[in-house]
């Protein structure tokens, strides 16, 4: 294939939520999502978390004309469903730099730092303490 042949554009970006890793892939083809391989709602068969993903794409009306690639690891369904979200979201700014207060503006390209405190020695989990027995 030579270069004129070749006219798709590949934009990657890394969403990230607590322990999963989202790595988005956008392309010019025929409209669509694949979460490893899957069709989005293969994935996500509940629409909470379909929702959660095709947010920004809701908020930019983007929906139709772009085809997107994930590969997900690590977290739940929830935290991978935000890690993808932000993915997409990061994305989309790359393509239209015009995008960005809109998505800002809602908090989609933020990324959610929160993760579970480690456990502690002496501690039951991370802050839970022994309890107390008087007999």
């Amino acid at each position: 294939m030579t270069k004129e042949q070749n006219t798709t554009t590949h934009i990657r970006a890394v969403g990230r939520r607590k322990t999963a890793v989202a790595r988005v892939q956008l392309r010019n083809g025929e409209p669509g999502i694949t979460i490893n391989g899957k069709k989005m709602t293969e994935y996500f068969p509940i629409t909470f978390w379909q929702e959660k993903v095709l947010a920004p794409l809701a908020l930019t009306s983007k929906e139709g004309g772009v085809e997107i690639s994930v590969k997900v690891v690590g977290g739940g369904t929830n935290a991978q469903a935000e890690a993808i979200r932000h993915g997409i979201s990061r994305v989309l700014v790359k393509s239209d730099e015009t995008l960005k207060p809109v998505l800002k503006a809602e908090g989609f390209l933020t990324r959610d730092s929160r993760t579970r405190e480690r456990k502690k020695y002496g501690r039951h989990r991370a802050r839970r303490g022994h309890q107390w027995r008087k007999r």
